[in-house]
């Protein structure tokens, strides 16, 4: 544990000793699949507890791990393997296009860009296109595209790098990487120095309000530093000179989005007020709405494995499908193991032949569930649960059933 460096102040605003409420023990860094040859030998294991802010109310983590712990050149996420992450991505984009932000003469940059998800579309609709993503592996399928790409980690050295070339973007995208970066204040000066003084970011991370009310706790892991609100992400804004105008809702987007609209020109809407005197409704703005929420992932487990242990107690197959990080989170913190499951399938090829952390589950092809038919298969990715279920048909007509874990262990 001697990379885990326990944060003494709160990310965002510095306020001293953030207020833990959540621990989920130590557990190896969710994404780091093991080889073969790494099964002999221990992983390193690492604090996972999360605390609020109860100045900016911000909820993060109270440990963080060197960037390369986590995005290094095996990182094995490539979210073209989302069916449902391409189409939100694309429309997305074309929102951005009918409304005007982008033309044939405008620049989107996307922060996290990954293996070209996003930006394949804006680049096919003749926009200027630049990715920025530190990860090789996801970098060089962006490229393999035809999409110039950054290979660097996003921060205001790199945003005036970029606007010394010349470069100012009309549109930022963000998603899904606000929430993994430690030094958020110097990630959201780089929006303020890299947009344009007219232009627009949108940044996409999941809710912390349905986290806490849905038991997500397996969403949180290492990579996710923080867990964000709209009341949390305007107090960030502010602090950089820049404005949260707006908010979107996803509710079937990763246990639930948010997509926050953000500008150097203040143009608040009424949705984006809604949204803020919800969550100071319902008492997201202080400590009391995290406390319980340790009782509830306990009891939520506890199901779970009782679940399991009945099934198997029956002679029944058990499998799992994603080798998600959020599976990680879930198999590690239940103790569910090769005692429980058999295998894990997974459609990412990157991540076929590898083993899940902790766990030490081999992942296979998907194709294992028809050819070895096992009698239920736990979705780790639950947040694609009718993705996942409409793919594995096939399986389904073999009479195999599906358990969904979160926020309570359900059959389907």
């Amino acid at each position: 544990m001697a990379d885990a460096i326990r944060i003494e102040r709160c990310r965002s605003c510095g306020a001293p000793n953030p207020r833990p409420f959540l621990d989920l023990g130590v557990t190896p860094v969710a994404n780091a699949l093991l080889d073969e040859a790494d099964l002999g030998a221990p992983e390193p294991r690492f604090p996972l507890e999360v605390a609020m802010c109860e100045s900016c109310t911000l909820v993060q983590l109270t440990h963080v791990l060197p960037a390369d712990r986590i995005f290094d050149a095996a990182y094995p996420y490539f979210s073209s393997y989302s069916d449902v992450v391409v189409a939100h991505a694309k429309e997305h984009v074309e929102g951005l296009i009918s409304s005007g932000r982008l033309g044939s003469d405008s620049l989107i940059v996307e922060v996290a860009s990954n293996d070209g998800y996003l930006l394949k579309h804006a680049a096919e609709a003749g926009i200027g296109v630049l990715g920025i993503e530190p990860t090789p592996g996801p970098a060089a399928a962006s490229r393999a595209l035809g999409i110039p790409t950054v290979e660097a980690f996003f921060g205001e050295d790199l945003a005036r790098t970029l606007c010394e070339e010349g470069k100012r973007a009309d549109v930022i995208v963000a998603n899904n990487v606000m929430a993994h970066v430690p030094d958020l204040n110097s990630f959201v000066a780089g929006f303020r120095t890299l947009v344009a003084d007219d232009g627009v970011i949108t940044v996409e991370n999941p809710w912390v309000r349905d986290l806490v009310q849905r038991s997500e706790f397996d969403t949180i892991y290492h990579e996710h530093v923080c867990y964000l609100s709209c009341t949390a992400v305007d107090n960030l804004m502010r602090r950089h000179s820049l404005s949260l105008n707006d908010v979107e809702y996803f509710p079937d987007l990763h246990g639930g989005t948010l997509r926050w609209w953000i500008s150097p020109i203040a143009a608040r809407t009424a949705r984006l007020e809604r949204y803020l005197a919800e969550e100071r409704a319902i008492g997201m703005t202080s400590f009391a709405f995290y406390a319980e929420l340790g009782a509830k992932v306990r009891r939520a487990v506890d199901a779970l494995k009782g679940l399991l242990a009945s099934l198997k107690a029956e002679g029944a197959s058990i499998a799992a499908y994603a080798a998600a990080a959020k599976g990680a989170t879930l198999l590690n913190y239940a103790g569910i193991d090769r005692s429980t499951i058999d295998f894990v399938v997974d459609r990412n090829v990157h991540k076929q032949g590898k083993y899940m952390p902790g766990a030490r589950l081999p992942i296979l092809d998907p194709v294992a569930l028809v050819e070895r038919r096992p009698d239920y298969v736990l979705i780790l990715a639950w947040n694609f649960e009718a993705e996942i279920v409409a793919q594995q048909q096939a399986y389904r007509d073999l009479g195999g059933r599906f358990i969904i874990p979160i926020p309570e262990p359900r059959i389907v």
